[in-house]
């Protein structure tokens, strides 16, 4: 087995085991331009978050797990843009897939994170969005269409990030 091929086959297993492959429908991603799913899911404040409550704001959507090594390298970077654009009319919202919300929240924790995490430990919006990499991101306008996706994360996505979030804010 050569050695590209073996870390693809080893992320769709663990995607698989966790419960977040496309599933029976082939659901994916939505595409540039699409309206973004509407969903409700319970933050890490108690309170219901509803998606189409925040049109009229730039929304950045990251799925993540406490068990994803890039996930746990990307949230940090994540909340500093949250903390940076928030006044702008920016929200970031994280939503949590693990099937352990404990896990999760010592994680949010331990990073010292400062920006609403959803928890979708039945991953019904994850399934809802076709998610199938961890962790995938979700850049929505203040129309609630769907204008950037990306899969996983490698260094440098948050200054990609950071431009797509200001360029949707002067919209």
């Amino acid at each position: 087995m050569t050695a590209r091929i073996k870390p693809v086959i080893i992320r769709v297993a663990v995607m698989v085991l966790a419960g977040l492959g496309t599933g029976a429908a082939g659901a994916a991603l939505p595409t540039i331009g699409a309206a973004a799913p509407d969903f409700a899911l319970k933050s890490d404040t108690g309170r219901n978050v509803r998606l189409s409550e925040l049109r009229g704001q730039v929304v950045l959507l990251n799925f993540w797990a406490s068990w994803c090594s890039p996930c746990r390298q990307e949230l940090p970077l994540l909340s500093k843009i949250h903390a940076q654009y928030r006044a702008a009319g920016f929200v970031l919202l994280g939503v949590n897939v693990d099937d352990n919300r404990k896990e999760a929240e010592a994680m949010l924790k331990r990073l010292d994170l400062r920006f609403p995490t959803l928890f979708d430990g039945n991953k019904n919006v994850a399934k809802l969005y076709g998610v199938d990499t961890m962790p995938a991101t979700l850049i929505i306008d203040r129309d609630g269409r769907v204008r950037y996706v990306h899969r996983g994360y490698f260094g440098g996505y948050e200054r990609k990030y950071d431009q797509q979030v200001r360029e949707l804010l002067k919209e």
